[in-house]
């Protein structure tokens, strides 16, 4: 089956515990899965690994394809005799709790440089090799990146703000720009091969104790971004590169004006025309980071939000369809049935409703259910435990919303009241109720945030959507928090609930969603 009854926790790896100001891959990580390992679950969940732009956000990535460098352990570098253990010891003291971005970005690239300076000058011969063998399998995007992020580090600005020769890719301009930027273009692919080899040993760890990875794939990508200067024929740009429409969601209960995205619009002709090949390369790199994937903003597979580029909101806009149907279709003769999760939230009229059910019913993909959601006083609600179906991932609630405790704290007393007596709780613990609630469900996935099974409040909340900048990103989790203790619970309840990543038993399959309280 590609989703046994199971469970996991959502944590990103910028949380983890690290003397260097940001969570990597180095031993934390292993530890990490020691405890998800000793408290019986069978995924890890995590946000994207691009590396980030302007607001640190993962979701505005600078490649589909590429991993980002601040993840990468300096002390595993020393095993590698790339850094010694000289080079760590003026490490600046950084707060155990949040990321300082503005402070650990700067450190963390001359250490990079450090790296890849002692590399190029002594690097062993397999090493070398190694790292050619890198180059050359994953050429197809690793020289375009590689370039554009010489430039950018150069230039400090977008590709689309660039001397016209270079942001329009013309030949000449091109070769003569990767003639002059050669050592930073070969530093830019040196320090993806590391990302690779220390996410790959990582992930290697992961699988040999049972678990897998759930990653995550947002369905735009970036006007800045490697991808889009790359390849613009596969975005609505017009004769200037400037796009003519951009990503949205139009005004709904949350919103009066809507979500005004502004990610450039796919060419989904183009892209059909050519067998879906860019989006093929991005699934297929995708699917080596992580097992399973959490496809962001699914229903823009079926519709997606076209707002005419220089709008101020997300109001003027029109719904267009998309070939999601074929795409899938293509997706799973080039690799078998791929294991995906729908995050399909938001507000659907009936049309796209059904479309989007019948996208996912085809392809067997579950959708995501969010308990912070179902207590609106509507006995219908979807999100309410019990009415959460088999094919689903129930989550007490994800790195967009507030934490449990923090979600609760801020509810109305009337949300307040149907959460206590659906629950049968009496709030005191309201994550913990929540996890309960999720564990117990029929939903054959459960995932609860790092930050619900340490009950945090709002200062732990991971982003606070639609705007930029601190506190977003930042949250980490504090060393030693995820214990013994903890997993040993989080273990009773996974076995009390048969989460043990095997399929359901036929008495759970076909159990009848209980009445509510």
């Amino acid at each position: 089956m590609k989703f046994p009854r199971a469970s996991g926790v959502l944590l990103h790896p910028t949380s983890l515990p690290s003397r260097f100001g940001i969570g990597d891959l180095g031993d934390a990580a292993f530890r990490f899965i020691d405890f998800l390992a000793s408290a019986g679950q069978t995924y890890w969940q995590i946000l994207p690994l691009a590396p980030t732009g302007y607001g640190d956000s993962p979701y505005q990535g600078l490649s589909a394809f590429a991993g980002n460098p601040l993840l990468i352990s300096p002390e595993k570098l020393i095993a590698r005799a790339h850094l010694s253990a000289d080079d760590l010891r003026d490490a600046p003291v950084f707060p155990n709790e949040r990321v300082e971005f503005g402070a650990v970005i700067p450190y963390k690239n001359a250490l990079l440089d450090r790296a890849f300076a002692n590399f190029r000058a002594r690097g062993a011969a397999d090493e070398r090799a190694a790292f050619a063998r890198f180059c050359a399998q994953e050429r197809a995007w690793l020289d375009d990146f590689a370039l554009f992020m010489a430039l950018k580090t150069e230039q400090n600005a977008a590709w689309y703000e660039w001397e016209k020769p270079i942001a329009s890719r013309q030949p000449p301009a091109l070769a003569k720009a990767g003639r002059a930027r050669a050592e930073e273009i070969e530093n830019q692919k040196y320090r993806q091969w590391i990302f690779f080899e220390q996410w790959r040993a990582l992930k290697a760890y992961v699988n040999a104790r049972g678990i897998r990875v759930i990653g995550d794939l947002p369905i735009f990508v970036a006007r800045d971004s490697a991808d889009v200067w790359a390849h613009p024929e596969y975005f609505w740009f017009d004769e200037n590169l400037s796009p003519t429409h951009v990503s949205g969601v139009p005004p709904d209960a949350f919103s009066a004006t809507g979500q005004l995205w502004g990610h450039p619009l796919y060419r989904w002709d183009v892209m059909q025309r050519d067998g879906f090949a860019w989006w093929l390369a991005r699934f297929r790199s995708a699917f080596e980071i992580a097992d399973v994937i959490r496809m962001d903003h699914f229903r823009g597979l079926h519709n997606y939000w076209r707002v005419p580029a220089g709008e101020k909101t997300a109001v003027r806009g029109e719904w267009v369809r998309a070939p999601g149907r074929e795409l899938l279709r293509a997706l799973n003769a080039a690799r078998g049935d791929a294991a995906m999760i729908a995050e399909d939230l938001g507000s659907f009229d009936a049309a796209s409703r059904a479309g989007v059910d019948a996208l996912m019913a085809e392809f067997e993909i579950p959708r995501m259910a969010v308990l912070q959601f179902a207590f609106d006083g509507d006995a219908r609600n979807p999100f309410l435990p019990h009415h959460v179906s088999r094919e689903s991932a129930i989550y007490t609630g994800t790195h967009d919303n507030a934490t449990s405790a923090a979600w609760y704290a801020a509810a109305s007393e009337a949300e307040r009241d149907q959460a206590r007596r659906v629950l049968q709780s009496d709030g005191a613990d309201i994550a913990w109720d929540l996890i309960r609630a999720a564990w117990g469900s029929r939903a054959q996935t459960a995932i609860a945030p790092a930050q619900d099974l340490l009950s945090l409040g709002k200062e732990a909340r991971m982003n606070f959507p639609s705007t930029t900048g601190a506190p977003n990103w930042c949250w980490r989790v504090l060393p030693g928090a995820l214990n013994d203790a903890l997993a040993a619970r989080v273990k009773e309840l996974t076995r009390a609930n048969g989460r043990n990543g095997e399929p359901p038993s036929a008495e759970i399959a076909s159990r009848k969603p209980l009445a509510m309280t």
